[in-house]
């Protein structure tokens, strides 16, 4: 496998990966955000996994968006959409530059559509590993 590929010999098992978007959405206002931090971490591993790297983690996400009141939260949403095009682009998937748009969302405090939009683009992930096995 060369480095620019997806971990396509160890992906997450589809029960992690795709998440129901609506599911997820509902479950994090009913419980006040809590769901979302559950999703933020489900989403990290997924990206961690098909990125073949350890990027994203969740406890340094967490310590940093508190320290900072939020603004490494926000970087860290545009960062995580930036991976989502990364995998993207190397699996030769139509390329959905949600990158601006996740920024934007978040900077408005909208950062549940962010994460809708990414966990999106992530499910796409799962249905091209499928068609292509």
């Amino acid at each position: 496998m060369n480095e620019d590929s997806i971990n396509l010999n160890n992906p997450l098992p589809e029960s992690e990966g795709v998440i129901s978007v609506g599911t997820s959405v509902i479950l994090s206002i009913i419980t006040c955000g809590i769901y979302g931090l559950v999703w933020q971490y489900k989403q990290m591993k997924v990206l961690n996994s098909w990125l073949n790297r350890k990027e994203y983690s969740f406890g340094k996400w967490l310590l940093l968006s508190i320290i900072t009141c939020g603004i490494y939260g926000v970087y860290n949403e545009y960062k995580m959409a930036r991976g989502i095009i990364e995998v993207q682009q190397q699996n030769k998937l139509l390329v959905n530059n949600v990158a601006t748009i996740c920024l934007i969302m978040t900077l408005i405090g909208l950062g549940i559509v962010s994460m809708a939009i990414q966990q999106s683009e992530i499910n796409k992930f799962y249905i091209k590993q499928t068609y292509d096995n």
